[in-house]
């Protein structure tokens, strides 16, 4: 056997050992990863650093183990050298995240516990988070770049334990990344909201979903929050009742906004949610509340009875002003239905609510709510769009934008396209509250040039019973007022497709109808009103053209109700009457 024929095998065997060792690191760095992670949400500091100090011996082990000559000289082999190149890559990649983004996480484990989000006496120790900044924001940059690093290597021809790894590290890698961005949002932009640099001043709007606006309701009970150094205290409470119908608009509305929900989403405070654009109702309620109280504030929160209850998990029962105790099982129904039954007058029924509002905000910041619920319960309001936030400070406002908070109209991206379903009520009454709505998208391609069709599918049934017109109090039913029939539901129904989309029309139950197209910040918008009997249901089809051959995920979202909307997929044909 020649020389050239053992240095061959020689490091064949070089390389093949290598790699068995190699793939014994990575195997033995995942659970000390996992377990880091359990360390640093448990604020346990030293057993951190340790886990981590054997996580980056293991991770760099593996990726000195993969990088050295003889090895880089195989990945040019025909088969062998796509899985060399591929399990270099992703140990180069573990050994990355373990250096750049666990180490600085390790290093401030303890330092950011649950319990520092959650007030206690009315204030939150601010001084935590803001030390945890830099860490964190090392960590979430290092994860993303990890992300992109991850996604980028090349597993086609690779062999399946190889891309399975490459998959499984991928997986893992986005839920981190994700987890560590909304951690670094959290520590950024919460200490400047709570004053840490100055006080601050936050217009609170309590959106009823009883009667349905594009955001979530009307806003019946505002207040103003005040917060300076971590403190946090209701400063002021007011009625819809207590601000004017304006005779123009407060601020110039764009023209779309205009043509699509008139002036009025300038001119009275109960309508400034009719767009589904939070920003531009944020800077329009803070307008009202600085011309009709004198004060500007730093910005326009939003919350609705639904968040109130997920809220009351964390607080236990809260007993009100009223005598009436409030728990997260009634809730929604003393808030929304016996409310109504209760008084009479708009005024008093607003004043109810804001004492509700108000009772749960004390139990909040008086530090009795158990964190982990508190944070739980936030986080799932936040992703219902039932907390919306609007800052007119540009830092702040960058931070929030692109999460459920900020309330700005979908994104589109390479994997998915998003739609968006906004609901406004028509009846000028609190029958949403009877209002079920269901979601369904869909996709087809039946034309040559690949161009696929899209269809939004809306189902809304009226679930009041069939005596509703007399067994409902007139400021339910609205009683006629406005046109509307003693016990139906009337909703504007508005469709936003993706800018790059062409809307195509509107079917209802499968027919041919009329409808309003329009166009919204460069967003084509399909929208329509429907009207309900009592137990009467309609299915709108609303169709939109792509622009190009797209094979992601289709998404929605909507207008948060008083009950869930069911989102499903549906699978459209090419004989649809829409196209």
């Amino acid at each position: 056997m020649g020389i050239p024929v053992l240095l061959v095998m020689a490091a064949l065997a070089w390389v093949g050992t290598r790699a068995y060792l190699a793939k014994g690191e990575l195997e033995s760095a995942i659970p000390l990863a996992a377990q880091i992670q359990s360390d640093v949400v448990a604020g346990d500091a030293p057993s951190a650093a340790t886990t981590f100090d054997s996580l980056a011996s293991h991770s760099s082990n593996a990726a000195d183990l993969t990088s050295d000559p003889i090895w880089r000289a195989f990945e040019v082999v025909p088969v062998v050298g796509a899985n060399l190149t591929a399990v270099r890559e992703l140990a180069a990649a573990v050994d990355d995240i373990s250096q750049n983004a666990v180490g600085p996480l390790t290093k401030i484990a303890g330092s950011v516990k649950l319990k520092d989000f959650k007030p206690v006496d009315g204030s939150i120790n601010v001084q935590p988070l803001l030390d945890a900044q830099p860490g964190i924001a090392e960590a979430s940059a290092a994860l993303q770049d990890a992300e992109h690093t991850v996604q980028s290597i090349d597993t086609s021809g690779t062999l399946a334990v190889v891309s399975s790894a490459a998959d499984r590290l991928s997986s893992a890698v986005e839920k981190a990344a994700e987890s560590v961005t909304i951690l670094d949002r959290a520590v950024r932009v919460v200490p400047n909201m709570l004053g840490a640099a100055g006080p601050r001043n936050y217009v609170l709007l309590f959106q009823n979903p009883a009667e349905l606006r594009a955001s979530g309701g009307i806003p019946g009970a505002v207040a103003l929050l005040h917060t300076e150094n971590g403190h946090l205290s209701l400063a002021q409470q007011a009625s819809s009742t207590d601000f004017p119908k304006y005779d123009k608009p407060v601020l110039d509305l764009p023209m779309e906004t205009r043509g699509l929900y008139g002036d009025i989403t300038g001119t009275f405070i109960q309508d400034v949610t009719l767009t589904p654009n939070f920003p531009l109702s944020g800077q329009i309620a803070r307008e009202m509340w600085k011309r009709q109280f004198g004060v500007e504030a730093d910005g326009v929160i939003s919350i609705d009875p639904v968040a109130l209850s997920y809220l009351l998990k964390a607080t236990g029962p809260i007993t009100l002003p009223t005598g009436d105790v409030l728990n997260s099982e009634n809730a929604v129904k003393l808030l929304l239905t016996d409310v109504y039954a209760r008084y009479k007058s708009s005024a008093l029924q607003d004043k109810f609510f804001a004492a509700a509002a108000a009772s749960v905000f004390s139990g909040v910041a008086s530090g009795d709510a158990d964190p982990v619920a508190l944070i739980k319960a936030l986080g799932q309001a936040g992703v219902e769009r039932r907390v919306l936030v609007w800052s007119s400070h540009d830092d702040d406002q960058s931070v929030l934008a692109g999460t459920t908070l900020a309330g700005n109209l979908p994104v589109s991206d390479a994997t998915a396209k998003r739609f968006g379903v906004y609901l406004n009520d028509a009846t000028g009454a609190k029958m949403d509250t009877y209002l079920d709505a269901k979601l369904g998208l869909g996709q087809v391609t039946c034309r040559q040039d690949g161009r696929p069709h899209y269809v939004v599918t809306v189902t809304l049934t009226n679930t009041a019973h069939a005596d509703a017109a007399t067994s409902l109090p007139e400021y339910v039913t609205g009683g006629g007022s406005f046109g509307v029939q003693p016990g139906n539901v009337k909703t504007i129904v508005s469709v936003y497709g993706a800018p790059d989309m062409q809307p195509l029309g509107v079917v209802r139950d499968g027919a041919v109808i009329g409808y309003h197209p329009a166009t919204d910040s460069t967003y084509p918008v399909s929208s329509s009103p429907v009207e309900l009997a009592p137990g009467a249901s309609a299915v709108l089809d609303f169709g939109w053209l792509g622009a190009e051959k797209f094979e992601g995920e289709l998404e929605a979202e909507s207008t948060p109700g008083v009950n869930p909307i069911l989102v499903a997929k549906t699978a459209p044909t090419c004989d649809s009457a829409l196209w």
